[in-house]
């Protein structure tokens, strides 16, 4: 598959088979997003591999999961983080969305259904796994295996706004 066939076929699966992620593919993913270009190289993601009862339980007080059998929680250290120097602007949730990106479409490659979560309680996330005030839980990535019919590829052509009404050149 070439990356846009990967970029197509990828969608967010909200029903997930009782059936574990093999470790080599989970370590590809995480390998993805070690990858990932961030501001300066700071690589402030910090990544939280859940999987086993206990810790999905914890999530699911933060947050509807789906049924996923892993979820990544998304963290960035605020420690850490590159800032634009005009105004400061502090780069921790771009950052760490590259990192989710890349994995997710990792995860397409290697066959495995995914679901970025931004609608989650913080705060019980920051509870639950002990998290340090420098550490910024920015998003959960959910993976496994879909159960279901997946969407189509081409779905695309009617559910995306056509380029020439979001990309424009050398003016807005």
């Amino acid at each position: 598959m070439n990356f846009l066939e990967i970029a197509k076929k990828r969608y967010s699966v909200r029903k997930y088979l009782p059936r574990k992620v093999e470790e080599e593919k989970l370590l590809q993913i995480l390998e993805a997003g070690r990858v990932a270009p961030t501001g300066c190289n700071n690589q402030p993601q910090r990544l939280i591999v859940v999987q086993e009862e206990e810790g999905l339980r914890k999530i699911d007080k933060a947050a509807n999961v789906f049924g996923a059998p892993v979820i990544i929680i998304a963290c960035g250290d605020n420690n850490n983080v590159w800032h634009r120097s005009y105004d400061d602007k502090n780069i921790l949730d771009i950052d760490i969305s590259i990192v989710t990106t890349h994995m997710m479409l990792q995860a397409t490659e290697l066959g495995l259904g995914s679901l970025w979560v931004c609608k989650f309680d913080p705060a019980v996330i920051r509870e639950e796994f002990s998290l340090p005030d420098n550490i910024v839980p920015v998003n959960l990535l959910l993976l496994g295996y879909a159960d279901g019919t997946p969407k189509s590829p081409d779905r695309h052509a009617q559910v995306r706004k056509p380029l020439s009404e979001t990309v424009f050149y050398e003016k807005l």
